[in-house]
């Protein structure tokens, strides 16, 4: 037996993060639900501000007074960079759903996995090569595809998720480079940083909430914070490699919501290129999960 298989969790611990990932990447997608529910009647700065606070409260009645040694870290820039980051990536997600629809947002944010594999390879400086890059430029194409620029259909809106997968990235670079905090250290900062700016942006949006959509505000949180621990889980206990191709099954479930709730269907440019993000993100995967292996 060879170390690196000595050190490979077995197969029950990789089955059980596969199916943590699928609740996580299951209750993400209901998040992203509900903030297009509500994003129809209030301004996506509430929805988000909404988001981050009920993060941040479930937060608390769980560390109670845990909560502030958990902020504390060496690198506090770093993890207020990345902490605005992912603040962005939701910010400019939730607001593209106000006009396009849940399954088109959600293909276009899967562009996220190329583009820390080629961030990674411009600011890390971790290996990349010609194959790698041709299937990131294969996931742009069809973004692309489902944004179609210069077409009649175009929506400027569509430009949103793609700026988001951009943050998106960007924040994953940061936390590589801020692992030698904990992980509940880094969610911490998240939920805090998000609370305070998006508190300071929420009144000049404010609406006041009818009593029929206190539910859907306090869903909110509860997807996003449950979805978060399961994300968590999962890495804790299976290999990344395996559990990476199991994130594309958001956009089964993105065009599944997407029908049942709001009537949209997505048409064929966004089957195909969403076809294309996806075939090129595995391909990209694979191309990582080999070196890995002769690394």
């Amino acid at each position: 037996m060879t170390d690196q298989t000595a050190l490979r969790p077995p197969a029950n611990a990789q089955t059980a993060g596969i199916m943590l990932l699928l609740a996580a990447i299951l209750g993400f997608t209901m998040m992203d639900a509900t903030a297009k529910h509500l994003t129809q009647t209030y301004h996506p700065a509430q929805v988000v501000w909404a988001r981050f606070v009920g993060n941040l409260a479930i937060f608390a009645l769980i560390f109670r007074g845990g909560m502030f040694p958990l902020l504390r870290t060496r690198r506090p820039g770093l993890q207020f960079a990345r902490a605005l980051m992912q603040l962005a990536s939701v910010g400019l997600f939730f607001t593209s759903l106000q006009v396009i629809g849940l399954a088109e947002a959600t293909a276009i944010m899967d562009l996220n996995p190329v583009l820390i594999t080629l961030g990674a390879a411009l600011f890390l400086g971790e290996p990349i090569g010609p194959r790698r890059l041709a299937g990131i430029g294969v996931a742009l194409i069809g973004a692309l595809i489902i944004i179609r620029p210069g077409l009649g259909v175009f929506q400027p809106a569509a430009l949103l998720p793609l700026a988001g997968a951009f943050t998106y990235a960007a924040g994953a670079l940061l936390t590589r480079m801020a692992r030698s905090d904990s992980v509940a250290t880094s969610v911490m900062w998240s939920a805090v940083v998000g609370t305070v700016l998006t508190s300071a942006v929420v009144p000049f949006f404010w609406q006041p909430i009818a009593p029929g959509d206190l539910w859907a505000f306090a869903l909110l949180g509860v997807f996003g914070t449950l979805s978060q621990y399961l994300l968590v889980r999962a890495f804790s206990v299976a290999e990344a490699g395996v559990l990476a191709p199991f994130g594309y099954t958001g956009l089964i479930w993105a065009g599944l919501w997407g029908w049942l709730l709001f009537g949209q269907l997505p048409d064929l440019f966004t089957v195909a290129g969403a076809a294309l993000i996806v075939a090129a993100g595995l391909y990209v995967w694979s191309r990582e999960a080999r070196a890995a292996r002769r690394t």
